[in-house]
């Protein structure tokens, strides 16, 4: 696969290396699971979902999507109308004999499936308070998804609740999409903070696998700024795949695709293959 030609270095002045296209892998699983997770809305963190799962998919690796908000926005933009399932992640949840295989749905992208979600979810935060280790119940039901994948993926609701102290309990690593913008940058301490809660007191394997800026305009000072004071406060944590603003996202997100084959050769498109091939070099999306 050949991409469009990328800068030599990213926008707060590193050394961009040449992330080499995957090899394929020898068998499938054990996955790794990773929570794409940011309190605040509008960040880009579903479209990072949805193009970095294709991404990856596109590299050899079997890729799950868990929706795990009741917006239901990553099965939309898999081509799935969450009012019309009968059976989601909700019921995985709240249905001691519900079976993940029942539930799970392949997508039009080969190699990646999708654990879909709809409203029904709004209710579970409501309903697992009573639960017993109610912090791990997604953890009991991606269990079985772990020798079926190579990458799992959890696409959060904006909030610090109990549905996403359940992802980062599930989860290896989290991946946090930042918005370029001043009044996202100040709540990624918060977040980290309450990874740092759950990896002291529910799961201790948990890391911040990095913060991929997202929604990045190089036109302006203000998103360069923002990119530097990122960089200066968290370091290698940013990663060096920035992904730019362009409609051409919410363009593929009406046509239910990813940019990756909505739009193949579009910058958008080689962002997320250069963003999964950097996970992958780093051994967090192996």
């Amino acid at each position: 696969m050949t991409d469009l030609e990328a800068p030599r270095a990213d926008p707060v002045g590193r050394p961009l290396p040449e992330f080499q296209e995957p090899s394929p892998l020898a068998g499938t699983g054990p996955a790794r699971i990773i929570a794409l997770c940011n309190q605040k809305g509008g960040v880009g963190k579903t479209t990072t979902t949805i193009n970095l799962a294709a991404a990856l998919a596109d590299y050899g690796r079997k890729v799950l999507v868990v929706d795990f908000d009741p917006q239901g926005a990553a099965s939309v933009g898999l081509g799935v109308n969450p009012h019309e399932l009968d059976r989601t992640v909700y019921n995985l949840l709240m249905e001691r004999g519900s079976a993940l295989a029942d539930v799970v749905r392949p997508t039009a992208v080969e190699g990646l499936d999708l654990l879909p979600a709809n409203i029904d979810l709004s209710a579970a935060e409501v309903q697992l308070v009573g639960e017993v280790a109610r912090e791990s119940i997604l953890s009991r039901v991606l269990r079985p998804a772990e020798e079926d994948y190579d990458v799992v993926l959890i696409d959060c609701q904006p909030s610090l609740g109990l549905l996403t102290v359940n992802a980062l309990t599930a989860a290896h690593g989290v991946l946090i999409p930042l918005e370029c913008e001043f009044f996202a940058l100040r709540g990624v301490a918060l977040l980290i903070e309450t990874v740092e809660k759950v990896r002291d007191r529910l799961n201790p394997r948990l890391q911040v696998d990095g913060i991929v800026a997202t929604m990045y305009d190089s036109r302006t000072l203000h998103s360069r700024e923002v990119l530097a004071r990122v960089h200066e406060a968290f370091g290698d944590q940013l990663l060096q795949t920035v992904i730019g603003r362009t409609v051409k996202f919410p363009d593929a997100s009406v046509a239910a695709e990813p940019i990756t084959t909505y739009a193949p050769t579009h910058a958008g498109a080689v962002a997320y293959r250069q963003l999964a091939r950097e996970l992958v070099a780093r051994g967090d999306a192996a």
